[in-house]
């Protein structure tokens, strides 16, 4: 596991209510735990997939950015053997799927929050993307 994704945990962990987190990849893993004594409430993830609406656009000079609503892992395809689900120069609707970020093992989809078309996709697929972080630009 390369750096970047280790500091990208750890602010996700420091971020969360959680009070301890175990992440393992291949030979590597990693444990973080708090240093307080105060009780930490957690929920278990739901099973299903649930769809998450697009970040309020933030406008660049031809069209809108659409933001991630969570920090996670941004998946461009909904498995890795399938097509992204949008690509530059795609047309979507609002409401249609862009991508998945996966928080915490659970599946979040992102939908378009408006008609356009794929100007740019800002992330890579596998990567750790940030709340508030740019991943699609779309234009009308």
């Amino acid at each position: 596991m390369d750096l970047q994704k280790i500091k990208s945990l750890i602010r996700l962990f420091e971020s969360s209510s959680l009070g301890s987190l175990d992440v393992s990849e291949g030979d590597f893993s990693l444990s973080l735990k708090r240093a307080c004594d105060a009780p930490v409430q957690a929920s278990a993830p739901s099973a299903t997939p649930t769809a998450v609406p697009a970040a309020v656009p933030a406008p660049p000079e031809n069209g809108h950015a659409v933001k991630s609503p969570l920090a996670g892992v941004f998946y461009a395809s909904p498995t890795p053997d399938s097509a992204p689900f949008v690509k530059t120069g795609d047309r979507v609707k609002k409401g249609d799927t862009l991508c998945i970020i996966e928080a915490m093992k659970v599946m979040n989809e992102l939908t378009a929050d408006a008609d356009g078309e794929v100007e740019a996709v800002l992330a890579e697929n596998g990567q750790l993307v940030e709340y508030g972080q740019p991943l699609f630009r779309l234009k009308n």
